[in-house]
């Protein structure tokens, strides 16, 4: 198989006081400011207009992991693939988060919902807007369950 080399640019960088280790659990609370650098400042005018963004970023401190896993890592499900899961696994370590903007100033936003380390490297920031909303999507068995293994 053929393949093209993507090009990618780091344009801000996350900031928050929860540790690694309690990123997972605390993430629909977390706060996070993530600060923007310098040549990429001016593309954050008009932001504030917006209640909710969605950030991407590259999870840095990923190791390789198999493209077929448990669900939640929990041995309770049946394993899937990654493209049918939204964890780690997948061969670019690319995260997406629909945040709640809570604030900016200056090259900083402040959001909440972001389940990113202190540190990750920002690639893009998008507005949410109703256009991307989805009622009621359709979604595995599993995905409705609470992990057995997992709170």
């Amino acid at each position: 198989m053929k393949s093209n080399a993507v090009s990618l640019h780091q344009i801000a960088v996350c900031h928050t006081d929860t540790p690694d280790a309690h990123v997972a659990k605390n993430r629909k609370d977390m706060i996070t400011t993530i600060r923007v650098f310098a040549p990429y400042r001016e593309g954050l005018v008009g932001i504030e207009a917006y209640s909710h963004l969605m950030v991407i970023f590259w999870m840095d401190r990923v190791t390789d992991l198999p493209l077929v896993t448990h669900p939640r890592g929990d041995t309770a499900f049946d394993k899937v693939g990654a493209f049918a899961l939204r964890g780690r696994n997948h061969p670019n370590s690319l995260g997406l988060a629909v945040v709640q903007l809570l604030s900016t100033e200056s090259n900083e936003i402040t959001v909440k919902g972001l389940d990113a380390f202190d540190g990750t490297p920002v690639l893009d920031i998008k507005p949410y807007d109703d256009y991307d909303v989805v009622q009621n999507p359709r979604v595995p068995e599993w995905f409705k369950q609470k992990s057995r293994t997992r709170n």
